[in-house]
């Protein structure tokens, strides 16, 4: 199973709408709010190269990265598989 690691904000529409379809679809992941932990600011920045959320990393067990930035549903099944 791919590790999911999503950074979002408290306030973010989006966040929320990706979170709710991550439940819904069984998804388990790990959410980091970046504007509660401002320390992890820069380890998102230096990942995406952006500061926008939701920013999704999916690490699959074959070692292989994928980096979504935003609430993009066809790419995050793509990656998972759903």
């Amino acid at each position: 199973m791919p590790k999911v690691t999503v950074y979002t904000t408290t306030t973010c529409p989006f966040c929320k709408m990706q979170k709710d379809y991550f439940k819904e679809k069984g998804v388990n992941y790990v959410e980091i709010l970046v504007d509660e932990n401002p320390d992890e600011v820069d380890k998102m920045v230096e990942i995406s190269g952006q500061m926008g959320v939701p920013f999704t990393v999916i690490d699959s067990d074959d070692g292989k990265r994928t980096t979504i930035l935003g609430f993009d549903r066809p790419r995050i099944d793509a990656a998972l598989g759903l």
